[in-house]
Protein backbone atom coordinates (compact mmCIF):
# COMPACT_ATOMS: atom_id res chain seq x y z
CA UNK A 1 0.00 0.00 0.00
CA UNK A 2 1.45 3.50 -0.54
CA UNK A 3 2.08 5.85 1.64
CA UNK A 4 -0.06 9.23 1.93
CA UNK A 5 0.79 11.89 0.49
CA UNK A 6 3.15 14.50 2.81
CA UNK A 7 1.47 16.06 5.66
CA UNK A 8 -1.92 14.02 4.64
CA UNK A 9 -3.02 17.09 2.22
CA UNK A 10 -5.45 16.11 -0.46
CA UNK A 11 -4.33 16.10 -3.97
CA UNK A 12 -6.72 16.66 -7.27
CA UNK A 13 -6.31 18.02 -10.82
CA UNK A 14 -9.48 20.29 -12.23
CA UNK A 15 -10.18 21.65 -15.77
CA UNK A 16 -13.25 24.22 -14.86
CA UNK A 17 -16.32 23.96 -16.47
CA UNK A 18 -17.27 25.87 -19.48
CA UNK A 19 -21.08 26.01 -18.72
CA UNK A 20 -22.61 29.38 -19.08
CA UNK A 21 -24.84 30.41 -15.64
CA UNK A 22 -27.32 32.75 -15.30
CA UNK A 23 -24.75 35.62 -14.72
CA UNK A 24 -23.45 35.15 -18.06
CA UNK A 25 -20.08 33.40 -16.55
CA UNK A 26 -18.59 30.05 -17.15
CA UNK A 27 -17.63 28.10 -14.07
CA UNK A 28 -17.57 25.97 -11.27
CA UNK A 29 -20.34 25.57 -8.00
CA UNK A 30 -19.73 28.17 -5.73
CA UNK A 31 -19.35 26.50 -1.85
CA UNK A 32 -17.46 27.22 1.31
CA UNK A 33 -15.34 24.57 3.50
CA UNK A 34 -16.04 24.46 7.11
CA UNK A 35 -12.26 23.33 8.61
CA UNK A 36 -10.16 22.83 5.77
CA UNK A 37 -8.09 25.43 3.97
CA UNK A 38 -8.19 24.88 0.10
CA UNK A 39 -5.04 25.92 -2.49
CA UNK A 40 -5.08 26.20 -6.14
CA UNK A 41 -2.07 26.09 -8.54
CA UNK A 42 -2.66 27.10 -11.45
CA UNK A 43 -0.93 25.15 -14.16
CA UNK A 44 -2.50 26.15 -17.63
CA UNK A 45 -5.27 28.51 -18.97
CA UNK A 46 -7.41 31.81 -17.68
CA UNK A 47 -9.88 32.17 -15.01
CA UNK A 48 -10.72 33.61 -11.71
CA UNK A 49 -11.58 32.74 -8.62
CA UNK A 50 -14.47 35.00 -7.14
CA UNK A 51 -14.49 34.95 -3.41
CA UNK A 52 -16.76 36.12 -0.57
CA UNK A 53 -15.26 36.49 3.52
CA UNK A 54 -15.28 39.07 6.18
CA UNK A 55 -13.36 41.45 3.82
CA UNK A 56 -15.86 41.50 0.68
CA UNK A 57 -16.20 40.16 -2.77
CA UNK A 58 -13.11 39.52 -4.47
CA UNK A 59 -11.97 38.31 -8.12
CA UNK A 60 -8.94 36.87 -8.02
CA UNK A 61 -7.01 36.27 -11.35
CA UNK A 62 -6.05 33.14 -12.20
CA UNK A 63 -2.73 32.25 -14.65
CA UNK A 64 0.21 29.95 -14.77
CA UNK A 65 2.21 30.14 -11.91
CA UNK A 66 -0.62 31.80 -9.48
CA UNK A 67 -1.39 30.07 -6.04
CA UNK A 68 -4.23 31.20 -4.48
CA UNK A 69 -5.87 29.87 -1.55
CA UNK A 70 -8.40 30.72 1.09
CA UNK A 71 -8.89 29.58 4.79
CA UNK A 72 -12.24 28.16 6.12
CA UNK A 73 -15.70 30.02 5.15
CA UNK A 74 -14.67 31.83 2.45
CA UNK A 75 -17.48 31.47 -0.31
CA UNK A 76 -14.88 30.59 -3.73
CA UNK A 77 -16.07 30.04 -7.03
CA UNK A 78 -13.78 29.20 -10.02
CA UNK A 79 -14.49 30.68 -13.02
CA UNK A 80 -13.59 29.48 -16.52
CA UNK A 81 -11.09 31.98 -18.90
CA UNK A 82 -10.18 29.50 -21.51
CA UNK A 83 -9.01 26.44 -20.93
CA UNK A 84 -8.31 26.79 -17.20
CA UNK A 85 -6.78 24.04 -15.29
CA UNK A 86 -5.55 24.08 -11.38
CA UNK A 87 -3.77 21.08 -9.29
CA UNK A 88 -6.05 21.60 -5.85
CA UNK A 89 -3.78 20.99 -2.45
CA UNK A 90 -6.53 20.34 0.49
CA UNK A 91 -5.71 20.54 4.14
CA UNK A 92 -7.24 17.94 5.97
CA UNK A 93 -7.60 15.28 3.69
CA UNK A 94 -10.70 13.03 3.59
CA UNK A 95 -12.84 15.50 5.41
CA UNK A 96 -13.94 17.58 2.16
CA UNK A 97 -15.61 14.35 0.83
CA UNK A 98 -17.17 13.35 4.34
CA UNK A 99 -19.00 16.88 3.76
CA UNK A 100 -16.96 19.25 4.77
CA UNK A 101 -17.59 21.69 1.35
CA UNK A 102 -21.30 23.18 1.44
CA UNK A 103 -22.87 24.51 -1.26
CA UNK A 104 -24.34 28.06 -1.68
CA UNK A 105 -27.77 26.71 -2.18
CA UNK A 106 -30.94 28.89 -2.14
CA UNK A 107 -31.82 28.51 1.95
CA UNK A 108 -34.61 26.86 1.51
CA UNK A 109 -32.53 23.66 1.16
CA UNK A 110 -29.93 24.23 2.88
CA UNK A 111 -32.82 24.39 5.77
CA UNK A 112 -33.48 20.84 4.90
CA UNK A 113 -30.66 18.34 4.87
CA UNK A 114 -32.85 15.76 3.34
CA UNK A 115 -33.37 18.24 0.00
CA UNK A 116 -29.91 19.15 0.38
CA UNK A 117 -28.14 16.24 -0.17
CA UNK A 118 -30.76 15.33 -2.76
CA UNK A 119 -29.74 18.63 -4.63
CA UNK A 120 -26.06 18.10 -3.74
CA UNK A 121 -25.31 14.25 -4.58
CA UNK A 122 -24.68 13.24 -8.15
CA UNK A 123 -25.65 9.87 -9.87
CA UNK A 124 -22.32 7.79 -10.18
CA UNK A 125 -19.86 7.60 -13.22
CA UNK A 126 -19.50 10.15 -15.70
CA UNK A 127 -21.80 9.54 -18.19
CA UNK A 128 -24.73 12.54 -19.57
CA UNK A 129 -27.09 11.83 -16.22
CA UNK A 130 -24.25 12.41 -14.23
CA UNK A 131 -22.87 15.46 -16.06
CA UNK A 132 -26.82 16.71 -16.15
CA UNK A 133 -26.99 16.42 -12.48
CA UNK A 134 -23.44 18.37 -11.99
CA UNK A 135 -25.15 21.33 -14.19
CA UNK A 136 -27.90 21.25 -12.18
CA UNK A 137 -26.40 21.64 -9.15
CA UNK A 138 -23.99 24.37 -10.36
CA UNK A 139 -26.78 26.24 -11.41
CA UNK A 140 -28.66 25.87 -7.74
CA UNK A 141 -25.42 27.19 -6.26
CA UNK A 142 -25.27 30.04 -8.13
CA UNK A 143 -28.67 30.88 -7.68
CA UNK A 144 -27.86 30.84 -3.83
CA UNK A 145 -24.57 32.51 -4.45
CA UNK A 146 -25.79 36.03 -5.97
CA UNK A 147 -27.30 37.37 -3.68
CA UNK A 148 -25.13 36.80 -1.41
CA UNK A 149 -22.27 38.68 -3.43
CA UNK A 150 -24.83 41.25 -4.10
CA UNK A 151 -25.64 42.25 -0.37
CA UNK A 152 -22.04 41.62 0.10
CA UNK A 153 -20.59 44.28 -2.57
CA UNK A 154 -23.14 46.57 -1.46
CA UNK A 155 -21.90 46.16 2.15
CA UNK A 156 -24.48 43.89 4.30
CA UNK A 157 -22.81 41.28 5.07
CA UNK A 158 -25.89 39.71 6.93
CA UNK A 159 -26.95 36.78 3.98
CA UNK A 160 -23.27 35.79 3.90
CA UNK A 161 -23.42 35.49 7.73
CA UNK A 162 -26.32 33.51 7.97
CA UNK A 163 -25.20 31.32 5.20
CA UNK A 164 -22.43 30.33 7.06
CA UNK A 165 -24.61 29.46 9.91
CA UNK A 166 -26.68 27.42 8.08
CA UNK A 167 -24.00 25.92 6.46
CA UNK A 168 -22.57 24.65 9.73
CA UNK A 169 -25.91 23.31 11.54
CA UNK A 170 -26.01 21.74 8.30
CA UNK A 171 -22.90 19.24 9.03
CA UNK A 172 -22.82 19.78 12.82
CA UNK A 173 -23.85 15.88 13.18
CA UNK A 174 -20.74 14.72 11.42
CA UNK A 175 -17.89 16.32 13.03
CA UNK A 176 -17.33 13.39 15.60
CA UNK A 177 -17.16 11.46 11.82
CA UNK A 178 -14.46 14.08 10.52
CA UNK A 179 -12.55 14.38 14.46
CA UNK A 180 -11.57 10.23 13.67
CA UNK A 181 -10.31 10.94 9.83
CA UNK A 182 -8.31 14.31 10.93
CA UNK A 183 -6.72 12.13 14.08
CA UNK A 184 -5.59 9.34 11.43
CA UNK A 185 -4.48 11.45 8.91
CA UNK A 186 -3.27 14.98 9.46
CA UNK A 187 -2.59 14.88 13.53
CA UNK A 188 -1.27 12.00 13.27
CA UNK A 189 1.43 12.95 10.47
CA UNK A 190 2.34 16.06 12.73
CA UNK A 191 2.93 13.54 15.50
CA UNK A 192 4.94 11.27 13.48
CA UNK A 193 7.42 14.35 13.24
CA UNK A 194 7.61 15.54 16.60
CA UNK A 195 8.51 11.33 17.69
CA UNK A 196 10.91 11.83 14.77
CA UNK A 197 12.68 14.76 15.97
CA UNK A 198 12.71 13.67 19.58
CA UNK A 199 14.81 10.35 18.39
CA UNK A 200 17.03 12.73 16.26
CA UNK A 201 17.88 14.84 19.69
CA UNK A 202 18.32 11.49 21.54
CA UNK A 203 20.99 10.40 18.58
CA UNK A 204 18.61 7.66 17.31
CA UNK A 205 18.22 7.93 13.44
CA UNK A 206 16.13 4.62 13.20
CA UNK A 207 13.32 5.79 11.09
CA UNK A 208 15.44 6.35 8.48
CA UNK A 209 15.54 2.86 8.15
CA UNK A 210 11.98 3.14 6.83
CA UNK A 211 13.03 5.29 3.76
CA UNK A 212 11.64 4.59 0.37
CA UNK A 213 10.00 6.20 -2.57
CA UNK A 214 6.27 5.99 -3.95
CA UNK A 215 4.17 6.59 -7.41
CA UNK A 216 0.94 7.13 -8.51
CA UNK A 217 -1.22 8.06 -11.54
CA UNK A 218 -5.44 9.07 -11.43
CA UNK A 219 -7.27 6.59 -9.92
CA UNK A 220 -10.21 8.11 -12.24
CA UNK A 221 -9.78 10.88 -14.50
CA UNK A 222 -12.63 13.51 -15.90
CA UNK A 223 -15.09 12.91 -12.61
CA UNK A 224 -18.00 15.78 -11.87
CA UNK A 225 -16.27 17.72 -9.04
CA UNK A 226 -17.29 21.02 -7.35
CA UNK A 227 -16.02 23.27 -9.47
CA UNK A 228 -15.02 21.16 -13.06
CA UNK A 229 -13.91 17.88 -14.36
CA UNK A 230 -11.63 16.32 -11.56
CA UNK A 231 -8.85 13.58 -12.07
CA UNK A 232 -8.71 12.12 -8.62
CA UNK A 233 -6.29 9.93 -6.44
CA UNK A 234 -7.41 6.77 -4.63
CA UNK A 235 -4.48 6.92 -2.43
CA UNK A 236 -4.92 6.08 1.41
CA UNK A 237 -5.63 9.14 3.22
CA UNK A 238 -5.82 11.55 0.31
CA UNK A 239 -8.34 12.76 -1.82
CA UNK A 240 -10.63 10.27 -2.81
CA UNK A 241 -14.17 10.35 -5.17
CA UNK A 242 -17.10 13.13 -3.61
CA UNK A 243 -19.45 10.66 -2.37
Amino acid sequence: MSHPLPGAVGLSHLSAYDWEAADGVCGGSPHLHLVCTEAYVVTGGRGAVQTLSPDGYRDIPLEPGVVAWFTPGTVHRMVQGGDLRVTVLMQNSGLPEAGDAVFTFPPALLADPAAYAAAATLPPGTGPETEAAARRRRDLAVAGYLPLREALAAGDAGPYRDFQRAAARLVRARVPRWRELWRAGALAAAERTGAQLTALADGDPAHLDEATAYASGPSRRGGYGMCGRRDEYGLPGTTLPYA
